[in-house]
């Protein structure tokens, strides 16, 4: 903290500010953090206290982060952990020798399907899921898709407890609207630059769409992105941002929108998607169990280029933004997930 990008940093800021909101003993939690990632690094952020460690959280090194963090809270006596992701499963079966705590696990998605993972990696990554649904006490599903794998898989009855969106509208709401580039009307689709993203998928629909596209992603961080930008950032109708990590200005740009394309087809209950929902525009989702689960069927689904064409030219139609809206104000608002994980943590 404080979170800059990515579910899971946005997902722990949140607990922490539903801790002190509601005065909860914030002064006993501790919030691991990359010391890679921060120029400045406090001792205490909303009153919980921040350690930092010398491994980066992402990519092969978060195996280490998570192992040594982990460890480390215990050496200093916390009792339950709330650990966000599988990488760092290795270590539980140590934890539950040497300690009593109680390890609280949020899965995140069915990471070893993701097509990037290939090999030795996917097999870790199948084997670090095996090791956090039998070393773990909780077992957190973003999404009822998740938790119907892991039951499937595993015989389990997984926890379901979604992502928070509404911080998006807060800050449209205290935010003037003004008026910078990208100018209205267009469509936005916002992610990391990954293949089961479908941004190939988009980026073709939009080429000769009816609508502008606005495409916000990391585009120079992997050969994949690169590629795409060279191949589409002259294209007169599609305009390729870099990241924005401020949120007032990523909030504009969410608010002059007049649809969301949600291409993600790995993973579970997507941040990015309930946030946009809670802006309440039309919702164009790539057609899997998960998206469903998220919209509760009530968007527009699509599966293919063309089909997204379609939909796209017919975008006045999906009247399904006073759907997203009611459905996100309904699950995913932070006061609902923040008691979720404080119940569930207060039982472990």
């Amino acid at each position: 903290m404080p979170a800059r990008y990515g579910g899971f940093e946005t997902l722990v800021e949140r607990l922490v500010r539903y801790a002190q909101s509601r005065k909860q003993p914030i002064d006993q939690l501790t919030v691991y953090c990359s010391r890679q990632a921060y120029l400045e690094r406090p001792s205490h952020y909303c009153g919980a206290r921040l350690r930092y460690s010398s491994y980066n959280a992402n990519g092969i090194q978060s195996i280490i982060y998570d192992c040594v963090t982990a460890l480390d809270a215990i050496w200093r006596r916390h009792d339950r952990l709330l650990v966000l992701g599988v990488s760092g499963a290795i270590v539980f079966p140590l934890i539950r020798l040497i300690s009593r705590a109680r390890i609280v696990t949020n899965v995140d998605g069915i990471e070893w399907r993701r097509p990037k993972w290939k090999g030795l990696s996917r097999c870790f990554l199948k084997w670090s899921e095996w090791l956090a649904v039998r070393f773990s006490h909780e077992i957190v599903a973003d999404n009822q898709g998740i938790a119907d794998y892991l039951k499937e898989t595993y015989k389990i009855q997984a926890r379901v407890i979604a992502y928070g969106g509404d911080h998006a509208v807060r800050t449209i709401a205290e935010e003037s609207i003004d008026a910078s580039q990208p100018r209205g009307p267009y469509a936005l689709a916002l992610c990391r630059i990954e293949p089961e993203n479908n941004v190939s998928m988009i980026l073709e629909a939009f080429e000769d769409s009816s609508l502008p596209l606005v495409f916000v992603g990391n585009w120079n961080n992997s050969e994949f992105g690169r590629k795409l930008r060279s191949q589409y950032d002259r294209s007169p109708n599609i305009e390729m941002l870099d990241p924005i990590y401020e949120p007032a200005a990523l909030q504009r740009i969410r608010q002059k929108a007049s649809a969301y394309i949600h291409g993600h087809s790995a993973g579970g209950t997507n941040p990015a998607l309930v946030e946009m929902m809670h802006v309440g525009h039309p919702i164009l989702a790539f057609d899997c169990n998960f998206n469903r689960y998220t919209t509760e069927d009530c968007a527009a689904y699509f599966t293919t280029a063309r089909e997204l064409t379609d939909l796209v030219g017919k975008v006045s139609q999906h009247e399904n933004g006073a759907s997203m809206k009611e459905i996100a104000n309904r699950r995913y608002r932070w006061d609902v997930i923040g008691a979720d994980y404080f119940s569930l943590l207060q039982e472990a």
